[in-house]
């Protein structure tokens, strides 16, 4: 039985058309509508376990009730279909609904509806936009994918087991106080109202509070998770002491919203213990009070203080778990400002698959300037790359070259003008098959913190074990993946590289992330500083291999170091966004214009004579 429980909610499962609403109960139906049979399940037998609750006291005033009243001759004899039906429910229907409560929770909702919410709204958030992603703390926005799944699981189970809960028994209750005599009900409605108006008045402030609390704890998971990402940088600036004051000021913020909303919660408790001992003494009072006038039998007064003290002592949770639903719902409100965007960057209506035939790709009156019309980054800039030419761009930083290639790959639309390939606006086509079509390699490589093999044939599904060896020799990988080990002791193409990578050298990352695009083998090809990071010897070994890899593709290369574009078809050469000279490497020196003065300052204009440098 457990098991069929657990396997009616597929954890996995592909998430609902339109990712998950913005509203705050759209957000939670988004979710729980998945699991919707077991929650009218858990209605079910809740409801039964509340009446099978409130019937333990109403035993209890019976039997005293029986004692008192039945000859002792006579008892068993008369009083057993009674004391049977007691049994029954106590040793048989009590452990069963509540088995059956605690089976649905933990084992059909629980888990799986956990996994589930975090699963799709990780779904969602890794189809955003580049920018979403540069805009926020990466562990920021992982703390709230991860604690939107418990937010949502504990909210509705909460709600379930407490606030129904005692809604039934307060129900059940207080129908079995006015069989008796009317007026023992009137301290259990009386106190009801004010239990709601206790909790209406200080819960809503609670969830403000909880939802400032964790806004700040993540931020504070942010902070500490950007530090230990760039803790290389922390260290060479020997920033230690400032990170410490960073992260303490942040602390010292989440520690103040905590302490706030605790507060909180103290009032609440003594509000509550206040009123519950009012209630107790009041029914307890009018119960000896009607029992000595002859109004009630004793059993009426054995049932209504246990009753009585069962009502306060679910208060107490039902008034905690309250607390807890709407600390949850303040935690995944904060989630939701990550998880419940519309994606940035959708695939258009009927987007096809991009089909590439020779890799031609058209720069067409192209203007970007990041939502800032008043200062474009390109500027109505035309450029045609025609298939299997190789095209180098160049010039001063800001110039607009890697703008140029973020458009081309379609992180970033347009503002004015298109691109296409082949033909096709890159619009216009699936954003999958567009990035599946052109190979990237770029100055600042980071690596999966996964094993080599892994990083490697990320270019390829289904590669086998010797293309990527082959991958690995032509870009002269081979030397030293051998003789990597990592803590746990993996070795070779089993060896993992740390976060980003950065158990390797800068070398041998970008080694590794040139394997990874030869063995993709991508008809458009993206080097933009491929070659930054390698030493002269290296670099000189691999640019045999790039040689190898750009033929018959289309390649666009960017380089400050102009020496590594000279075996490209043509430069382009970029200022403010327009395209300003075009030529072979030859014909631009000779033309004496912004590549000659570029190319002379890397050729030597930067050498200060012996006796500047000595003034």
């Amino acid at each position: 039985m457990l098991r069929y429980l657990e396997t009616r909610i597929d954890p996995v499962a592909n998430p609902p058309h339109g990712g998950p609403p913005a509203g705050l109960l759209a957000f939670f139906w988004y979710f729980i509508a998945q699991a919707k049979w077991l929650f009218a399940a858990l209605f079910v037998v809740g409801m039964l376990a509340a009446v099978v609750e409130t019937a333990i006291p109403y035993f209890i005033g019976r039997l005293v009730a029986i004692l008192t009243e039945t000859p002792r001759e006579t008892l068993f004899a008369s009083a057993w279909p009674t004391f049977a039906t007691m049994l029954v429910v106590v040793l048989v229907l009590r452990p069963l609904v509540l088995f059956l409560q605690r089976a649905i929770s933990n084992h059909g909702i629980s888990g799986p509806l956990n996994t589930l919410t975090r699963w799709q709204s990780h779904h969602h958030v890794i189809r955003q936009s580049l920018g979403f992603f540069q805009n926020d703390f990466a562990g920021r926005i992982a703390n709230h994918v991860m604690q939107a799944g418990s937010g949502v699981r504990e909210t509705a189970l909460a709600t379930m087991r407490s606030v129904l809960h005692i809604l039934f028994y307060g129900v059940a209750a207080t129908g079995l106080m006015m069989a008796q005599d009317w007026r023992l009900a009137l301290p259990i409605l009386v106190w009801f109202l004010l239990y709601v108006t206790l909790l209406t008045a200080l819960v809503p402030r609670l969830r403000e509070k909880a939802r400032t609390a964790s806004a700040k704890r993540s931020a504070v998971t942010g902070k500490v998770v950007d530090g230990y990402t760039n803790i290389q940088t922390v260290k060479l600036f020997a920033r230690t002491a400032d990170e410490d004051r960073y992260i303490r000021d942040s602390m010292m913020e989440m520690n103040s919203a905590f302490l706030a909303q605790h507060r909180i919660n103290t009032l609440f408790t003594v509000l509550l213990n206040l009123l519950n001992a009012a209630l107790l003494a009041t029914v307890g009072t009018l119960a000896v009070v009607f029992w000595q006038a002859g109004r009630v039998d004793i059993g009426t007064v054995a049932m209504v203080l246990p009753l009585t003290i069962q009502i306060i002592s679910m208060s107490g949770w039902v008034a905690a778990e309250i607390q807890g639903i709407f600390e949850n719902v303040g935690v995944v409100q904060e989630s939701m400002g990550s998880i419940a965007r519309p994606l940035a960057m959708q695939d258009a209506p009927g987007a096809r698959p991009l089909a590439v035939a020779g890799g031609e790709i058209v720069f067409d009156h192209v203007t970007f300037g990041y939502g800032r019309a008043d200062l474009p980054v390109i500027r109505d800039l035309s450029l045609t790359v025609r298939p299997g030419e190789k095209v180098g761009l160049v010039g001063r930083s800001g110039a607009g070259k890697s703008t140029l290639v973020n458009l081309l790959l379609r992180f970033h639309d347009v503002e004015k003008g298109a691109i296409r390939v082949d033909g096709q606006d890159v619009q216009a086509v699936t954003q999958e098959s567009l990035r599946q079509a052109i190979s990237v390699v770029t100055q600042d490589t980071s690596l999966l913190h996964r094993s080599i093999r892994d990083n490697i044939m990320y270019g390829k599904a289904g590669a086998d074990e010797a293309m990527l060896e082959a991958a690995a020799a032509r870009a002269h990988a081979d030397a030293f993946i051998p003789l990597l080990k990592d803590i746990n002791g993996r070795t070779g193409y089993d060896a993992h590289v740390g976060e980003r990578g950065v158990k390797l050298s800068g070398g041998q990352r970008q080694r590794i992330a040139i394997a990874r695009v030869i063995l993709r083998d991508a008809p458009i090809l993206i080097l933009d500083e491929a070659t930054a990071a390698l030493d002269s010897e290296v670099e000189a070994a691999i640019q045999d291999s790039l040689g190898a890899l750009m033929a018959g593709k289309t390649v666009i290369a960017i380089a400050h170091r102009l020496s590594t574009l000279q075996i490209m078809d043509r430069l382009v050469v970029l200022d403010g966004g327009r395209i300003v000279e075009e030529g072979t490497h030859e014909g631009l020196l000779a033309k004496g214009g912004l590549y000659a003065q570029l190319w002379a300052r890397q050729s030597g204009g930067f050498l200060v004579e012996p006796r500047q440098a000595a003034e």
